[in-house]
């Protein structure tokens, strides 16, 4: 419930964010909110909060500024011409009959091929690097958002790199497929950077993937939404002061 009321709260403080670099400030919680008082607050809609500045929630979660691409821009011009080339060497590497791909029969599962892939594409050209960002405290950290960290050599230009997959003809679906939670002890985001995912269309065909166009979104001007839940895992469910009867099936 802690973790739930900071997240509110930092969604709270996005609105008076400036455009001026920042630290991250400290979230402080005078007094914890009565489960009545939070239960009435989803109740009444206030567990959502919807058109949330990506670029605010990053700065204001880690400090760092979320930097807009231009492609007129010399620099940035060469980073979208060597991830295009990059990709596209990927794209058909997978499109092949031998793909690794086609062993799996979830798409879900096909994710972590594209990272894998990509960073070593992109990690071959000369003018950049590319591997999994670290935490401040240079921790591998695989999990949450962004997957890859790129470093322009000649710039130090930064950018972050999200793949996903997405089924042909899904783009405007309303499913949920970008998750952030902010969280200091696991944060990857270091630097002021460029933010970019690579949607990766596919046909659906399970086992035998045909991946058809990438797509490369700008996420300086993405918006996202914050819906509170209230959650427990197995470990909360089944403590041995909650389980009232417990049995074995018969042989």
């Amino acid at each position: 419930m802690k973790q739930l009321l900071k997240v509110l709260c930092l969604l709270l403080l996005l609105g008076g964010i400036s455009c001026e670099r920042q630290t991250a400030p400290q979230v402080i919680i005078q007094s914890e909110p009565s489960v009545e008082s939070l239960v009435s607050s989803v109740l009444n809609g206030g567990g959502v909060y919807r058109d949330v500045a990506f670029s605010q929630l990053i700065e204001t979660s880690t400090g760092n500024r979320v930097l807009p691409m231009n492609p007129e821009e010399p620099v940035d011009a060469e980073i979208l011409a060597g991830l295009e080339a990059a990709i596209a060497r990927v794209l058909k590497r997978f499109n092949r009959d031998s793909s690794p791909t086609n062993t799996e029969s979830r798409i879900n599962e096909v994710s972590a091929y594209f990272e894998e892939a990509l960073l070593g594409e992109i990690g071959s050209d000369p003018a950049m690097e590319c591997d999994y960002p670290r935490t401040a405290e240079g921790n591998l950290q695989r999990a949450g958002y962004p997957d890859l960290m790129i470093r322009h050599i000649e710039s130090g230009r930064v950018i972050y790199l999200d793949p996903k997959v997405v089924a042909d003809g899904s783009m405007k679906s309303s499913l949920r497929t970008f998750y952030f939670t902010p969280r200091r002890e696991t944060n990857k985001v270091l630097h002021d950077a460029h933010h970019l995912l690579v949607g990766i269309e596919h046909d659906g065909n399970t086992g035998n993937w045909k991946f058809l166009r990438w797509h490369l979104v700008d996420l300086t001007a993405f918006k996202v939404t914050l819906k509170a839940e209230f959650q427990a895992n197995n470990k909360d469910i089944y403590r041995p002061e909650l389980i009232l009867q417990s049995g074995k099936a018969d042989e």
